[in-house]
């Protein structure tokens, strides 16, 4: 069994402590030398590792974070490691094996909004409604995250997931965002299906990493089949059996199985084929402006056979004018989603006028 790779939140220790700069490359450690003696900073130089004391190493890298910043291109701040000495952490050969890299608290300092989100949990959910072709009535909704900052401004999914990736906190954002999707549906009583983003590549062991996911719907009392998980970022997947163990494990337990950006790529369309998702949701790349579009009508046409075939429901999202629903409507679609019928909101809207 794998195991999950569950991160804590990373931290800068703020007590006295003796920070070193490590690196197998001469040149670095004679660069760091001259950034040191610039912010005037005493050390010692012993071959591969810069040491020096400093009272509070936070502070050293919010004082310094713009030197630093700008000294080293981001191939170096990789490549140099950091360790903090302190009367509980020692130096040692286990423990210089785990340093990490500078580039991991300089994005301390500046993704400091993002932290504070992680680690007081601080996301909502905002919801977009998902039309019935046939019923003209909203089927689902999808589940989209904001953080909220501290001074109440909301950091959307781009910036949150960038900076969740170069700071290895995808475990635990994934998770927080599902959970919060599942407890921000249960608050607002929605009685739809709802449709909840996940990433396949922040799950390790599905049964250890899945499990609150499962119990927080159990716990709310969700029927499975109104809980539609959508996998994104499938070309970022390279091990197809481990996403199939993952999408196993969410039908096992009743479940529905999305599969975002179809043909955005080739990926997405082999994924089709390896993974049988129960709904595909088409790229708004291809439905914006398929009214005008002969390629992007041809794809549509194709992934709309595809679909047919298999007993594969097709979502068209990314709709934002009647043209190109009139296009989706005469090739065929059983769903539609996107800024034509209403943008996310905090509040759900419970009823489409079309």
């Amino acid at each position: 069994m794998m195991n999950c790779k569950c991160k804590d939140i990373f931290y800068i220790s703020e007590q006295k402590s003796k920070i070193h700069f490590i690196s197998q490359v001469n040149e670095l450690i004679l660069k760091s030398s001259k950034i040191l003696n610039k912010l005037g900073i005493s050390f010692e130089n012993n071959g591969n590792i810069i040491s020096f004391d400093f009272k509070n190493p936070r502070e050293f890298f919010q004082e310094n974070i713009d030197c630093l910043s700008y000294s080293y291109n981001d191939l170096e701040k990789d490549e140099i490691k950091i360790f903090i000495e302190n009367e509980n952490n020692k130096l040692s050969l286990t423990n210089i094996l785990q340093t990490k890299p500078l580039s991991r608290y300089l994005n301390f300092i500046s993704d400091k909004n993002f932290f504070d989100i992680i680690e007081n949990s601080s996301l909502t959910a905002h919801f977009q409604p998902i039309i019935d072709i046939k019923t003209n009535e909203i089927f689902a909704y999808e589940s989209l995250i904001r953080g909220v900052k501290a001074n109440g401004e909301l950091m959307y999914p781009d910036e949150l997931f960038m900076k969740s990736a170069r700071n290895d906190m995808n475990f635990r954002l994934d998770k927080l965002c599902r959970e919060t999707a599942l407890k921000t549906t249960a608050v607002k009583k929605i009685n739809a299906k709802v449709f909840i983003n996940f990433l396949p590549t922040s799950i390790y062991d599905p049964e250890f990493c899945l499990n609150s996911t499962v119990k927080w719907a159990k716990q709310l009392e969700f029927d499975p089949k109104n809980i539609v998980f959508e996998v994104v970022e499938t070309q970022n997947v390279k091990d197809k059996e481990h996403l199939k163990t993952i999408l196993n494990y969410y039908r096992s337990k009743g479940f529905l199985i999305a599969l975002d950006d179809v043909g955005e790529g080739y990926s997405s369309l082999n994924m089709i084929i390896d993974i049988k998702p129960d709904i595909i949701k088409v790229d708004r790349n291809i439905i914006s402006n398929i009214n005008k579009d002969t390629m992007k009508k041809s794809i549509y046409k194709a992934l709309h056979t595809i679909c047919r075939e298999n007993d594969i429901k097709l979502l068209a999202e990314g709709i934002e004018n009647p043209y190109e629903l009139e296009t989706v409507k005469e090739i065929g679609v059983d769903y539609a989603q996107g800024y034509y019928f209403a943008k996310p909101t905090s509040e759900i809207i419970r009823k489409i006028n079309i």
